[in-house]
């Protein structure tokens, strides 16, 4: 065997899986997603993206809330997350983005203004005209957001999707004939983006049984009794996999259940029965399974931890030594030639010429900052 490639293990956590859940307004998903986090992560394990205009989260009690009204404050709750994790974050293991649509309605003005930032001679008044047009602005913002996602994801991160739906009609692209589907209510093209992503992609809609009644009247015209559709009982489902593709539901697990109630319980219980119904073809039983992957995530995490940490050393150092240049900026002019001098011979002790020299150790620039105070 060559030294790439490994054979892939079914983990058997839930939340290590992109997961998704589109419906329409009102019907319960930020409860339910809510609830789902609850059970498997615990109260403090996960945090709910109010975005935009959705002030959805006002009625749900207890929800682990923080409001996200537009693309600078996502921005900087996803960037103090991955900075912070293992100090200011430690239990958290999902971030819920809700919803997906009002996220890339946020971003798009993020993207008109790099936009108009790099081209101020051919400023764009709409995402269709940025980046050359053509799709180029609506591919900027998806890549805004999957960035954001990715790294939440590596420091351990999962993020949950909410989004709305709508009827749509489609076209088939094989024969041409046209079928109405349950499917988002966003732009398909961002939709897809994200769909493409996930493992696990639930649609909730509400299942009615209804059956039709004679009314006791005639038609004037037909002459027949009138009849019309009573609903006899309603429920709320979750439907993984629709074979007659009216619902756009997916999962990547083959033995998922069609469709479930709209339940936080039934959700997890879902996601593990599918889980172990892949892993059942390793031969090894989950419990076994969970130990060494348990060892494994505890590994990897103290290696996210190390990374994390060097890389906030290195962020502290760069700005410090951007602080002590700028002081020995403005202060080298005015010094005297021995100071000058001084300062050189400084600099050639510590091995580089210029200021603009990466990798300058902090120490030296100390050293040099202190002879030009003393001057």
């Amino acid at each position: 065997m060559g030294k790439f490639g490994k054979r892939v293990e079914v983990i058997i956590d839930p939340l290590a899986y992109n997961i998704g859940l589109i419906g329409e307004s009102g019907i319960g998903k930020s409860t339910v997603m809510k609830e789902v986090c609850e059970k498997l992560a615990g109260k403090d394990g996960y945090m709910a993206l109010d975005v935009g205009k959705e002030c959805g989260h006002d009625a749900i009690h207890g929800m682990f809330s923080e409001a996200v009204p537009d693309w600078n404050k996502f921005e900087e709750v996803v960037d103090d997350i991955v900075e912070n994790k293992f100090t200011d974050y430690p239990e958290l293991r999902a971030v819920i983005i809700d919803t997906l649509d009002q996220l890339f309605e946020i971003t798009e003005p993020k993207v008109i203004r790099m936009h108009n930032l790099a081209n101020p001679e051919k400023k764009a008044d709409s995402i269709k005209g940025a980046f050359g047009g053509f799709g180029g602005g609506e591919d900027k913002v998806i890549e805004l957001i999957l960035t954001k996602i990715w790294e939440l994801r590596s420091v351990g991160v999962s993020v949950i999707v909410i989004g709305h739906t709508k009827k749509r009609n489609i076209e088939d692209v094989v024969t041409g004939n046209t079928y109405s589907t349950l499917t988002t209510n966003m732009s398909q093209r961002y939709f897809n983006a994200i769909k493409t992503k996930l493992h696990v992609l639930g649609v909730a809609y509400i299942d009615r049984k209804i059956v039709q009644e004679k009314t006791g009247k005639k038609n004037i015209v037909t002459k027949q009794e009138e009849v019309k559709g009573k609903i006899v009982s309603e429920s709320r489902q979750i439907a993984f996999r629709d074979d007659s593709f009216s619902i756009d539901s997916k999962s990547r697990f083959a033995h998922i259940v069609e469709s479930i109630p709209l339940d936080a319980d039934a959700f997890i219980q879902a996601l593990r029965d599918a889980i172990a119904c892949e892993h059942s073809k390793s031969g090894k039983s989950l419990e076994e399974t969970a130990k060494e992957q348990q060892v494994l995530a505890e590994a990897k995490a103290e290696q996210i931890k190390k990374e994390s940490e060097e890389k906030k050393n290195r962020k502290a150092i760069a700005e410090r030594n951007a602080e002590l240049i700028a002081c020995i900026q403005q202060t080298f002019a005015k010094a005297d030639a021995v100071t000058k001098k001084a300062v050189k011979e400084k600099m050639a002790e510590y091995g580089f010429s210029s200021f603009r020299d990466e990798d300058i150790p902090t120490r030296a620039l100390e050293e040099i900052t202190s002879l030009l105070k003393k001057e």
